[in-house]
């Protein structure tokens, strides 16, 4: 089980206050490479007195007798249009109602106002309406898509992107920062960075939010750091300088990779630079040193943080422990383990589950269970993660029947499920041999709308093979690469050999082209294990498909066998294009297989044109007939006609002559 910080990048305050705006109509201009956001900040920090006193609260104002005179009464009409639509059931009413007393930063603050009372619906029905109506600026784009987070699709912030006809608003940081930041919360780097590539093309100067939030996504995927390191090498090239929170991302994207050195030089960089580490930083840095358990830099970076005053939060000491249980410092992890207890930050199950994880896999089972019954003891808020790794370390030392128990306790105790619990669950079902529990518990997953992963199709697979249910472990397979899941080729090739010797040559075939349509590259030996599969069946056209695709990787003997068995039961169609591949292979034809190829031609009169073709190609290629063979034909010389007869058996009688003439110069 792994732990990541939660990266802490600067996140700046979308809501100042929940009292009515302070006068929309500022006479501060807001820069298109400001976020509104960031001209609060500003605003703030060089104002003493705080922002909610700075503007009147409704009671105070509808209190008041005798109104201030630098409120304006289109400033009054302003507020109570805001209120009404902030406060209102009916927004559609509302806005139809009030909207036109107000401007588009108006409609800015609402949406912030919903956005943090968590109202996404309200939120999306008011950019629509501001949409169709025409009232948006850059800001209400920004703000739109950061307020909407993760409840917003992807594709949907791609399509209101693509939407905006305004360049100078389609290339504004502001809003391309938050189109970006969206695409990398879901996990879509690739779409981002391609993204973000066309937006320089369009005009967009990225500034140093833009390179932290995509360098905030390379966190999450294989080949991040590499990622990482170009777009710092282009910031630096823009002339942006690292601040706290690039060098904060970095760092946490070297220890999501395992790079623990880069990790250590990036923050001994961002000290000489003069930038105060927090402790954001040192739990990033904390990170990289728990992927070899290195304890010792470890403990020498937390006395560190402690002597700059900082006080180690809940991520902070959860890492550490990682670090520990990595390191396999057992009674250390234990000590840290009822420090975190003790300090109210394990109400959760994730330090029990880096311990108990630790304990399993170092074969400390027993101790491992102790953890996790005192977890339970104590009533420690779990999503099923202590009782996948419980079930998972039973059925890896074989203890099945605790594997089941734990499974029917957390089916019956609990009804959160996410396809991690149900995987395990279904690995201890099925290594119990519990076909039943399977079955239902495939039902629940359908019922629950929980989409199957990669290692639920395998695992489901290898039972079915296990259990002789070859056609179920097919259409198993078969709904897998349906989903976009590429099985595993091992897996793949062993029920291709168990559905060829069950007869279902066509399934076997359905599998093999599965895996030769895939990115990755295959093993050669599939090649000749589906040619085998398919002559057994008598799938000639098929087996003809692969020899020719593949007839280079063809053993000497599955050659054989191959084109023997065509050239007896193949298309006789096909008899010439299988004549010149078997060439082109390499392999020099024997005369028994123009033998039986001449036979079948002759056997079907109408086919005496395919037999035309080949004996005329045969000299071209150092072929002849035999004698047999050649009296066969001087049999049916009616079927050419005798002149054409003799001519090519003439051909064929210099080129075997000349063949003899050169086996003699040879000797």
């Amino acid at each position: 089980m792994e732990i990541f910080p939660v990266l802490a990048h600067k996140v700046q305050p979308i809501f100042l206050t929940s009292s009515p705006p302070p006068p929309p109509f500022s006479t501060r201009q807001i820069k298109n490479s400001q976020s509104p956001s960031a001209t609060s900040v500003s605003t703030a920090k060089n104002n003493s007195t705080p922002l909610r006193s700075q503007s009147p609260n409704v009671s105070s104002f509808n209190s008041s007798t005798k109104p201030k005179t630098y409120i304006s009464i289109s400033h009054q009409d302003r507020q109570s249009a805001i209120i009404d639509i902030q406060q209102s059931p009916n927004l559609h009413l509302a806005l139809s109602r009030s909207a036109n007393a107000l401007k588009v930063q108006d409609f800015n603050f609402v949406m912030r106002h919903f956005g943090k009372q968590n109202r996404l619906k309200d939120l999306s029905q008011l950019f629509e309406w501001m949409q169709q109506n025409g009232k948006l600026n850059f800001a209400s784009y920004s703000s739109y898509i950061k307020l909407m987070g993760k409840s917003l699709n992807p594709n949907k912030a791609l399509e209101i992107y693509k939407g905006i006809e305004d360049n100078s608003t389609r290339v504004n940081p502001s809003v391309c920062n938050s189109v970006l930041g969206c695409l990398t919360k879901s996990n879509k780097l690739e779409n981002s960075l391609e993204l973000f590539r066309q937006m320089k093309q369009d005009g967009l100067v990225p500034d140093v939010i833009t390179y932290s939030t995509l360098l905030a996504g390379c966190a999450k995927v294989q080949d991040g750091y590499k990622k990482a390191i170009d777009l710092v090498q282009e910031l630096k090239y823009k002339g942006l300088k690292m601040d706290s929170v690039i060098y904060g991302t970095i760092i946490s994207v070297c220890a999501s990779c395992n790079k623990c050195k880069e990790a250590e030089t990036y923050f001994n960089q961002m000290k000489n630079e003069g930038h105060v580490p927090n402790v954001f930083h040192y739990s990033s840095l904390l990170n990289a040193y728990s992927v070899d358990g290195n304890y010792e830099k470890a403990e020498e970076i937390f006395r560190d943080m402690k002597s700059a005053g900082l006080v180690p939060n809940k991520v902070v000491l959860t890492t550490l422990l990682k670090v520990y249980v990595r390191g396999g410092l057992f009674e250390k992890s234990r000590e840290l383990l009822d420090e975190l207890e003790a300090l109210g930050y394990a109400e959760e199950e994730m330090p029990y589950c880096l311990l108990m994880d630790a304990l399993s896999k170092a074969g400390q089972i027993d101790e491992a269970k102790l953890v996790f019954n005192e977890m339970k003891r104590k009533n420690v808020k779990t999503d099923g993660y202590s009782y996948s790794i419980m079930i998972s370390a039973f059925c890896k030392n074989g203890l099945l029947e605790d594997a089941k128990k734990l499974s029917l306790e957390f089916e019956a105790k609990y009804e959160k499920y996410d396809v991690v619990i149900l995987n395990t669950m279904l690995c201890a079902y099925c290594r119990s041999g519990e076909l039943e529990n399977v079955m239902n518990l495939m039902k629940k997953m359908d019922e629950l709308a929980i989409n199957p992963d990669r290692n639920t199709f395998h695992i489901l697979i290898k039972y079915f093979i296990k259990e002789k249910l070859y056609m179920l472990a097919f259409k198993t397979m078969e709904d897998m690469h349906k989903r976009g899941q590429q099985p595993d080729e091992e897996l793949c090739s062993n029920l291709m050999f168990h559905l060829g010797k069950t007869g279902a040559h066509s399934e076997a075939y359905t599998i093999y082209n599965m895996l030769r349509y895939s990115k990755k590259p295959m093993c050669k030996d599939l090649h000749e294990k589906i040619l085998y599969i398919l002559i057994a069946g008598r799938l000639y056209k098929d087996a003809y498909v692969v020899f020719k695709d593949n007839s280079r990787l063809i053993s000497r003997p599955a050659l054989k066998r191959f084109a023997s068995s065509f050239m007896r039961f193949g298309n006789i169609n096909l008899i010439n294009d299988v004549m010149k591949a078997i060439h082109n292979s390499g392999y020099n034809i024997g005369q028994g297989l123009f033998s039986m190829a001449i036979s079948r031609y002759i056997d079907q009169p109408e086919k005496k044109d395919l037999l035309l073709q080949l004996l005329e190609w045969m000299p071209g290629q150092g072929y002849v007939v035999d004698p047999s063979t050649r009296n066969l034909i001087l049999k049916n010389s009616d079927l050419l006609g005798r002149q054409q007869t003799a001519e090519i058996l003439s051909k064929q009688h210099m080129m075997s002559k000349a063949l003899k003439l050169r086996e003699i110069n040879k000797r």
